[in-house]
């Protein structure tokens, strides 16, 4: 009885199925698979003569090949350098017969391999792709393997026609393997598949390669500084794009015209048509909104300003009545179909005005008091830079010999009056004062900036601790640089809480200074630097140094999705030079520069929570505590849910990790790990590869520890830093991102006219119309979560990403332990204890539950960890 024979009876095959795996004399094999696949969207115009072409190619019925390599077989050839034996070409069967969806979809194809049994055990194949034009690969499974059983292959990649490419695609199969446990058939492979991700470092890159290598942001404009490669401007590596230098400057990349937004990332890590089209849709309807105002305003007596409260307001109301003429109007035969659909969803997002606001829904004024600009420290878009106070009054670390005295201006008599009996020692020692600190920052840049049309401060604000456990602004410190220049260091104001008359609108003032520096630092450095830029260069790492089969690099590929072609577009549109941001932050045309400054002092290890909050002051280690912190306030709601979020993460990437590494020793010995710590630490983060704070990755603690970390950055961090984006800032009087004039002084037209009309000298003083229509629309799109979201705890194939068990087990019990999480989240939000966690807006924390309601599962939910960094 031949081998096939046997295994036909083993996996109980009837006769005449096994006669039927069986080809004469040559013992054949015949494996039958399942190809799943996204054609190109035949309502695309460009599309549809694609799909056509590649029917013309199908004729011969041989338009997509694909060949198993063995995992236990090597070639005997010596030019193959003990390769995997190949097999017998077979093709993808029905391609005509299968209709291309209208809208994005799958397709499933059969194919049928004709397989030698003495080659072995399948571990990864070849396609070739013969069409005119690409597809959307995203699994192979072969049915049934002799001996094996099925074999799954998780593919996700698009395959451009064989013509575009120097090499063979290949994929592996989905069990996972350290270098060192390898099958020695595939090791070449790997190695091979490696170099070509690597690149070799001339090309110029097309939108089918697949290459990742370093730049530095020299791609922002010739007229803005090059940041990174200098001590001067350090800053991440971002992705190379192969672009020729710009013919103003050779050491500077030539840009895309402003229109042209097909910048290079590698292929994979571009959106889907399905996320490219919410995202076209959101860009078109929110960026459509600023033209209504804008016409109105220029029938204004007071052309691009708000003049009352009543015309911000204007933005968000009546809305539902005109969403008919918007339907009528903007339907479009040749639209792609999912665009179409995103236009008119059912959602809530209408077309011509803006949705209104959590911090305005349930009441209009409410985000005005003291007690709601305290709580956004600790539950807002911006809940990472509040710290504690432990010196008084608050210290400067400026260089005095560069910037003059920067002693505070705050004293006891400002504060004492305020506290609820205790002096100002009591306290400090028993850890009741805190400090929101935007002045060491700022002041190297504030003569600069209020060069232009923006007038601020630097800012100090020191808070109180009540009983109640909500926070209660003691004094706010406004500062601007000596008129005798920075070496003589700053003049100062120094505002108290008031109710009535004068100095209450003094208050409010002064806490919008506050808002305007926390608001475009948020963006500038908590947001855009602290995740989209410093993640970049772990992606870039990830995917030159650890194979697809890596362990690690399977339990980090669902964190970096889409985080590349993001912040290829922000460096297009939103941070390059006269881009979206310097219209609408109070840095201007120094944003980039100021985060490079920031970057400085950018600490890795500082990035995991609980080492933040340590470092910040407002928590301390305590090995009772169930995170091993305690916190100083109770009632902060991002430090709360985060640290069950972080221990989550943790559990699930130690769990994970101690399957693969039962030693320190494999860790150590792990040359692709190795070789991935040391890329991303002197070339990935090369500007700062000697501070002494790098983890040595040599034992698994460490890495538990670093991945862990990049994981909450990518995930957790970034959702409690994006998506409250639009309900706190969305009305910008609560979070506005420009200040125009300073504050008036007594015997001035406008201390007058502020005595007389003080909400119109506010709004006169916060962004004008037009930069607050274009930061609203901005953070809308970034405030949408789209259709084809995964979130923290889910996984696009998550019964198949991997083979290994107890992965897939670790993986599933993760799953479970935030779905208690967020059920506790939600139990503490009814609780009225935590008066934190609503605020008078009434708006309940929720950016750091895991998922979406099924009842909202897209557009401004409020909600939801991303896996990864994107919109």
């Amino acid at each position: 009885m031949c081998l096939t024979e046997v295994f036909g009876k083993c996996f109980g095959m009837k006769d005449d199925q096994r006669s039927g795996l069986i080809d004469g004399e040559n013992k054949i094999i015949r494996i039958r698979g399942t190809v799943v696949l996204q054609k190109r969207n035949l309502l695309d115009l460009n599309d549809l003569g694609a799909s056509l072409l590649d029917r013309l190619h199908e004729i011969s019925g041989k338009g997509v090949s694909l060949q198993l390599i063995s995992s236990s077989n090597p070639d005997p050839e010596p030019e193959n350098e003990m390769r995997g034996k190949i097999g017998k070409a077979a093709y993808i069967e029905g391609w005509v017969k299968k209709i291309t969806p209208l809208t994005a979809g799958l397709t499933e194809f059969n194919v049928t391999f004709e397989w030698d049994e003495s080659i072995g055990v399948p571990g990864a194949f070849l396609i070739k792709n013969f069409h005119h034009s690409e597809f959307f690969l995203k699994t192979l499974t072969l049915e049934d393997v002799p001996g094996v059983g099925p074999v799954h292959f998780d593919c996700h990649s698009w395959v451009y026609p064989s013509k575009r490419y120097k090499y063979d695609r290949i994929f592996f199969s989905n069990q996972s393997y350290l270098r060192c446990d390898m099958p020695e058939p595939l090791l070449k492979y790997r190695e091979d598949e490696l170099k070509v991700l690597r690149g070799d470092g001339t090309e110029e890159f097309r939108k089918w390669d697949r290459v990742y290598d370093y730049a530095t942001y020299n791609d922002l404009g010739t007229g803005r500084p090059i940041l990174g490669g200098s001590k001067e401007y350090p800053y991440p590596r971002r992705v190379k794009t192969g672009r020729k230098p710009s013919n103003k400057d050779p050491n500077y990349e030539s840009r895309n015209c402003i229109a042209n937004i097909d910048i290079y990332s590698p292929r994979d890590e571009r959106f889907s048509q399905l996320k490219f089209s919410d995202f076209l849709a959101i860009t078109a309807k929110s960026l459509g909104r600023i033209v209504g105002p804008e016409i109105k305003g220029l029938f204004s007596k007071t052309p691009n300003e708000f003049d009352t409260f009543e015309d911000v307001l204007r933005l968000y109301k009546g809305y539902d009545k005109e969403l008919a003429a918007a339907r009528s109007s903007n339907s479009c035969c040749c639209m792609n179909l999912e665009l179409l659909k995103e236009f008119f969803r059912s959602d809530g997002e209408k077309f011509l005005k803006y949705p209104k606001p959590h911090v305005i829904q349930a009441e209009e004024f409410a985000w005005r008091s003291d007690e709601e600009f305290a709580r956004e420290m600790i539950a807002g878009v911006n809940p990472v830079a509040i710290s504690g106070l432990r010196e008084f009054p608050p210290i400067s670390k400026l260089d005095p010999t560069l910037y003059g005295d920067q002693t505070s201006s705050i004293t006891q008599e400002h504060i004492e009056k305020n506290l609820n009996g205790l002096t100002v020692s009591e306290a400090l020692e028993q850890k009741r004062l805190f400090l929101l600190d935007h002045h060491d920052e700022l002041i190297p840049y504030l003569n600069r900036i209020n060069g232009t049309k923006t007038k601020c401060y630097a800012t100090r604000t020191v808070l109180f601790l009540q009983d109640d456990g909500t926070l209660k602004p003691l004094a706010i410190e406004l500062s601007l640089i000596h008129p005798y220049g920075e070496t003589h260091g700053i003049v100062s104001q120094v505002i108290t809480p008031a109710q009535e008359g004068v100095e209450a609108s003094i208050w409010q003032l002064a806490k919008a200074y506050v808002v305007v520096n926390d608001s475009s630092c948020h963006q500038l450095l908590s947001h855009w630097l602290c995740t989209h830029a410093a993640i970049e260069p772990f992606i870039i790492a990830t995917n030159r140094q650890m194979s697809v089969v890596h362990p690690i690099h399977k339990i980090l590929k669902p964190h970096f999705r889409d985080t590349m072609n993001i912040n290829a577009l922000a460096r297009h549109i939103l941070i390059s030079q006269g881009g979206y941001v310097e219209r609408i932050v109070f840095q201007r045309e120094f944003s980039m520069e100021f985060s490079s400054m920031t970057y400085q002092k950018w600490v890795f290890t500082e990035q995991a929570l609980p080492e933040d909050l340590i470092t910040r002051g407002v928590a301390v280690r305590d090995s009772s505590q169930p995170h091993g912190v305690r916190l100083l306030i109770e009632d902060y709601p991002y430090a709360v849910d985060g640290l069950e979020i972080w221990s989550a993460i943790k559990e699930w990437v130690h769990e994970y990790c101690s399957f693969y590494y039962p030693t320190d020793e494999s860790i150590q010995g792990d040359t692709e790990l190795q070789s991935w710590w040391e890329e991303l630490r002197t070339v990935g983060h090369g500007d700062l590869k000697d501070e002494p704070w790098w983890p040595k990755m040599q034992n698994l603690s460490e890495l538990t520890q670093s991945l862990t970390t990049i994981i909450w950055t990518a995930s957790a961090l970034h959702a409690a830093l994006n998506y409250g984006q639009y309900p706190y800032a969305g009305y910008h009087p609560n979070r506005a991102t420009m200040s125009r004039r300073l504050m008036p002084e007594p015997g001035t037209k406008e201390y007058t006219e502020l005595v007389e009309d003080p909400d119109a000298v506010f709004l006169k003083t916060i962004t004008s119309q037009l930069p607050a229509l274009l930061g609203i629309s901005l953070i809308e799109i970034l405030s949408t979560h789209s259709a084809d979201e995964f979130y923290l705890g889910e996984r696009e194939n998550p019964e198949q990403w991997t083979k290994d068990a107890a992965a897939l087990e670790a993986f599933k019990k993760f799953g479970e332990k935030l779905k208690r999480i967020e059920d506790r989240m939600t139990e503490m939000n009814t609780e009225g204890k935590w008066r934190n966690r609503h605020g008078p807006v009434q708006v309940p924390y929720t950016l750091l539950c895991p998922y979406n309601l099924p009842s909202y599962p897209v557009g401004l939910t409020g909600r939801g960890i991303s896996n990864s960094v994107s919109i």
